[in-house]
Parts: structure tokens; C-alpha cells; sequence
């Protein structure tokens, strides 16, 4: 396997010989693809993206040349050795008296999609503390208990979701606005009849997704 880049070409269709295929998001297509397959495709728009974005030094300023096939950038100067990073980000379903909180965020492309709660840890801080402040950040909402769910690989750029459900302790929602257009308690029912009742839950090969459908099949 191998990956070229292509980023600097304008549209870079022509590059391709006729007939060959044609460039598609790897975002919008990774639900049809086999988890083989999504998994390659992942790693090597995460190693594309660092490496475009790695070509000089942190450490000196002087240029980098790739080495073990892409996997390290080594300074042509002082040849410190940088490796990919991956940022940790959490995602949380947030579950109080049968109903859930989730928001509608900014950046969703769907006006009427709810989901779950997300945001990245900070330095010095453990994923427990992170689900909390995130979800008081942008809601308003304490959490007590947090229990880790699963774990998404999410190279848009270069992060891992880890999914956890979250104890709500209060009702009261005060959304932060630069962070959250909206957030809901929503109930079972409404979740299972969400077209019904005027929205939409995130895509079904999502983290997001598989927090909202294994809490509903647990009733």
C-alpha cells in the first residue's frame, strides 16, 4: 500500500488516467468501506496530513525527510526525530432519569442533527476530568459517574474519539453559544421516533451513533 499527495494540485482529477476512477472524502465514504479497509485508509490520510504539516523542525527550524516509510520525520540539521501525534478527544453520552443530553453543535452539516458531547483533554488532565468540564463547558451540566464505552479512530485531522457515558446530576441546561447552538434532554421515545419529532441523530457508523443505539437497546 502507498499513499501520494495530492494537496497542492488545484483539482487534481486530471492527474488520474482516464478511466481509472475518480477522488472521493474519505469522511463521507468510510461507512461503506469494510473496517479493513477504513482502517488503511485512516492511517494513511492521518500519516498525510502530519507529514504535510511536519516539514520543518520544532526543535530547529531545518527541513525534515521522511524515514521508515513515512512513519518518522528526522531533521536534515540537528536529526531529531519527530513521530505523528494523535490528539485525544472525548465523546459522551450524558444519561439522567431515562433521557439524554445532546446538542447541536456549530459545525454539524445537518440544521436539525443532534448528538452527543465532545471535546479534546487537556494537558494534565485524566479523561474523567475531561467528560466532566467539557460537558459543564458547553452545557451547564454536572456529571458524577463516567464509564468508558469504546473507541473511534478520527483522522479529520488527527484524533481518537474515546466514548464514555456520563452521570448527569443536574437538569438545568445553559448552553455555551460559541460551542453549541442548542441542547436537549431528550427521552427514549423520542430518540426512537427522532424524524417524528423534528431531528436527526448522527450517522450510523459513528461513535456518536453506537453511544446513542447501545444506551437505547439497554432499556
Amino acid at each position: 500500500m502507498f499513499a501520494v499527495d495530492l494537496s497542492s494540485a488545484e483539482d487534481p482529477l486530471p492527474l488520474l488516467p482516464d478511466g481509472l476512477g475518480a477522488f472521493e472524502d474519505l469522511r463521507g465514504v468510510a461507512g461503506t468501506l469494510s473496517a479493513d479497509h477504513a482502517a488503511i485508509l485512516a492511517h494513511a490520510r492521518g500519516l498525510m496530513h502530519w507529514r504535510i504539516r511536519h516539514r520543518f523542525c520544532g526543535v530547529c527550524g531545518g527541513p525534515c525527510t521522511p524515514r521508515s516509510a513515512g512513519h518518522v520525520m528526522v531533521c536534515d540539521s540537528c536529526q531529531a526525530q519527530h513521530f505523528p501525534r494523535t490528539d485525544p478527544a472525548v465523546i459522551m453520552l450524558v444519561v439522567r432519569g431515562g433521557r439524554a443530553l445532546l446538542g447541536h453543535s456549530h459545525r454539524f452539516p445537518r440544521a436539525n442533527m443532534y448528538s452527543t458531547l465532545a471535546g479534546f483533554v487537556e494537558p494534565g488532565e485524566n479523561l474523567e476530568e475531561a467528560v466532566a468540564r467539557e460537558v459543564f463547558e458547553e452545557s451547564g451540566v454536572r456529571v458524577g459517574r463516567v464509564v468508558y464505552h469504546s473507541s473511534q479512530p478520527w483522522p479529520f485531522p488527527a484524533s481518537i474519539m474515546l466514548g464514555f457515558y456520563a452521570e448527569g446530576l443536574s437538569d438545568e441546561i445553559q448552553i455555551d453559544p460559541e460551542e453549541l447552538r442548542d441542547a436537549r434532554w431528550f427521552s427514549r421515545a423520542e430518540i426512537r421516533n427522532h424524524k417524528e419529532h423534528g431531528f436527526l441523530l448522527p450517522r450510523g457508523d459513528s461513535i456518536a451513533r453506537r453511544l446513542i443505539e447501545d444506551w437505547m437497546a439497554a432499556e
